[in-house]
């Protein structure tokens, strides 16, 4: 399978000037791509317009959805990866444009408006003054959400097989005593580790995790019945439940017909 790799420059906040106050970007990527990590000089929102990619900063891994982007600030170092047949948008906005979002990145719901206004502004028939009006609208409807898909990677030494097992397998069903046992430590030991590191529980955890697994392969048009016994759940019922809890939104949300 061919992987492409894509190295981008690190670039400070607000050292380069936009021709616009919000210019759209998007493509399909033909190959699975993961773009090293980087950083802007304005502003981006991320989303998609089709399949689900990630946006990793530090520790944190953000899927970025049609329902669900990542506003990202100017200056912030990250990296990303889509697959291959990913239609990504992203949106870039001058470093003094939006003043009042976010200065850490954060979940931003892609509503139908906002949507509509982010595709209006790639018609290159607008006139000056259409464009500066969508503009305004854009920045006026354009705010954090409180809900998000975000896993936070533990990196240590003792956590780090249990993030590498549940990466390369979601539905593996071993417990918080089933690895203390495997890791020769207890599971008060694995239970503390997690909360310091990633500010949860061992269980919550690895129900966000699922979640993000569970996310890019709705936005392939799996089936629910299907993909809830691939990240690990006896029945499509209890992954809907465990995935409303985690994410605030339905399975449907993000499945491609």
């Amino acid at each position: 399978m061919v992987r492409e790799r894509r190295e981008l420059p690190v670039v400070a906040a607000g050292a380069e000037v936009m021709p616009f106050a919000v210019l759209p970007y998007d493509e399909v990527v033909a190959h699975d791509t993961v773009w090293g990590e980087h950083s802007h000089p304005f502003h981006e929102l991320l989303w998609n317009e089709r399949g689900a990619s990630t946006a990793v900063v530090g520790a944190r891994v953000w899927t970025v959805t049609p329902a669900l982007g990542l506003w990202m600030p100017a200056g912030t170092l990250h990296s990303g990866s889509a697959v291959a047949g990913t239609w990504f948008r992203a949106t870039f906005f001058a470093y003094h444009a939006a003043p009042s979002m976010s200065d850490t990145p954060v979940a931003v719901e892609v509503t139908p408006l906002l949507r509509l206004l982010l595709e209006r502004l790639g018609d290159a028939r607008l006139s000056p003054a259409s464009r500066a009006t969508t503009e305004a609208m854009v920045l006026d409807v354009l705010e954090p959400s409180p809900r998000g898909l975000l896993v936070h990677a533990p990196t240590s030494a003792l956590l780090r097989p249990i993030a590498r097992a549940l990466d390369e397998d979601p539905g593996d069903q071993r417990t918080l005593t089933d690895w203390a046992t495997e890791l020769g430590v207890s599971a008060r030991t694995i239970s503390r580790a997690f909360t310091a590191e990633t500010g949860t529980s061992f269980a919550r955890w690895v129900a966000a995790v699922r979640a993000h697994h569970a996310v890019a392969l709705l936005s392939r048009g799996w089936e629910v019945e299907t993909v809830a016994e691939e990240v690990g759940y006896r029945s499509a019922s209890a992954f809907g439940a465990a995935f409303r809890r985690t994410t605030g939104l339905t399975p449907g949300t993000f499945r491609t017909a």
